[in-house]
C-alpha cells in the first residue's frame, strides 16, 4: 500500500467514531498492537527529544525501505507512534521524506491532543523524516 492509501485507511477507521473518547480508545488499541521493540534499543540514542513521555524509535534500513519499531511509557503516545509507524514503515527514504501526513489533521488528532502531546507528535514525525534524510544521503553517497 502507498502512504496515502494507508492514511485513508486510518481516516476511515477513525471516522466510524464521532466521539473523541471512542477515538482515544481506538488509539490506545493501536498502541497495544504495536510490536515490542527490542529492549536493547530502549537507550538514549533512540529516545526522541521533545516528547513529554519517553518514546524510543528504532529504524532499520535494508538498502530499500526503512522499518521502524518503537515504544513509549505512555499508552496514548504509544498509540500515536504506532499510527506513524503504520503509515511510514516499509517505505523508501524518499517516500518518507516527501510524505504529507494529512491523516493527522483529517482524523482530528492534532486538535484533540494537549499542547505537549502535540509537540511530541511533531517531534516523532521530525525524527522519522530525519532518519529518512540520513539514509537517503548515505545511499546517494554510495552511488557517487
Amino acid at each position: 500500500m502507498t502512504i496515502n492509501e494507508i492514511q485513508e485507511s486510518i481516516a476511515e477507521e477513525f471516522s466510524q467514531f464521532d466521539d473523541w473518547m471512542q477515538r482515544y480508545e481506538l488509539l490506545i488499541d493501536q498502541g497495544r498492537e504495536l510490536p515490542a521493540i527490542n529492549p536493547e534499543k530502549k537507550v538514549k540514542d533512540y529516545l526522541i527529544e521533545g516528547c513529554q513521555s519517553k518514546v524510543w524509535l528504532y529504524p532499520e534500513f535494508d538498502g530499500k525501505v526503512i522499518r521502524f519499531t518503537a515504544d513509549s511509557d505512555a499508552i496514548i503516545t504509544r498509540g500515536i507512534v504506532s499510527l506513524l509507524i503504520r503509515v511510514l514503515s516499509g517505505h523508501t527514504p524518499k517516500e518518507i521524506m516527501e510524505a504529507d501526513l494529512y491523516f493527522i489533521d483529517k482524523i482530528g488528532l492534532r486538535q484533540n491532543l494537549s499542547p505537549t502531546r502535540s509537540n511530541g507528535l511533531l517531534s516523532m514525525v521530525k525524527q522519522m523524516k530525519l532518519y529518512a534524510i540520513a539514509y537517503d544521503a548515505r545511499e546517494s553517497a554510495r552511488e557517487e
